[in-house]
C-alpha cells in the first residue's frame, strides 16, 4: 500500500505543478502512521521536520488534496491523509481536551448511513460526494 500511496500522492501534487519532495514525503510518512489526526506541533515531534517546512508543505498537501484537517473544538488543528487515499473512518471529538480519534463502523451500518445520507440529500435537492459522522464527547482520560 505504501507504493500505491506515494504514487497516487505524487500524482496528485504533479497535476499541481508541485513536486514530491523528501520533505513532504516525510509528512506523509508521519500521517500515515498515525493512528488518528494529529496537530501541526505532533507532527513536527513525530518527524523530525523543519517548522517553516512543515507548515508551508501542509498547506500545499493539503491544497492538492492529499491532507484533510480536521477541526475539533479546540484552537488546534488537526490533519490526516484525505480520505480518498486511506480508509473511510469517522471521528470522536472530546469536548473537554480536544483529541480526535478515528473509528470505523460495521459495513452494513455505513450502508444505512449512506442510505439515510442519500434519501436527506434527495429531499433538500442537494447532491452528497461523501459523508463524514462527527461524534462529540469526552474521552476516556478527560471523563
Amino acid at each position: 500500500m505504501s507504493d500505491d500511496l506515494h504514487g497516487a500522492i505524487g500524482e496528485l501534487l504533479g497535476d499541481d505543478g508541485q513536486r514530491y519532495t523528501t520533505g513532504r514525503r516525510n509528512l506523509v510518512e508521519v500521517l500515515r502512521r498515525a493512528s488518528r489526526p494529529l496537530t501541526a506541533a505532533e507532527i513536527l515531534a513525530a518527524g523530525s521536520l523543519p517548522l517553516s517546512s512543515a507548515y508551508r508543505n501542509l498547506a500545499v498537501l493539503e491544497a492538492c488534496g492529499v491532507v484533510h484537517r480536521v477541526a475539533g473544538t479546540d484552537e488546534l488543528a488537526r490533519f490526516e491523509l484525505a480520505e480518498d487515499l486511506t480508509d473511510h473512518h469517522h471521528h470522536l471529538i472530546c469536548t473537554e481536551c480536544g483529541t480526535v480519534l478515528d473509528f470505523t463502523v460495521p459495513d452494513a451500518l455505513e450502508a444505512d448511513l449512506a442510505a439515510v445520507t442519500a434519501e436527506v440529500a434527495s429531499a433538500t435537492g442537494f447532491r452528497t460526494r461523501h459523508h463524514r459522522l462527527d461524534l462529540l464527547g469526552r474521552c476516556a482520560d478527560c471523563d
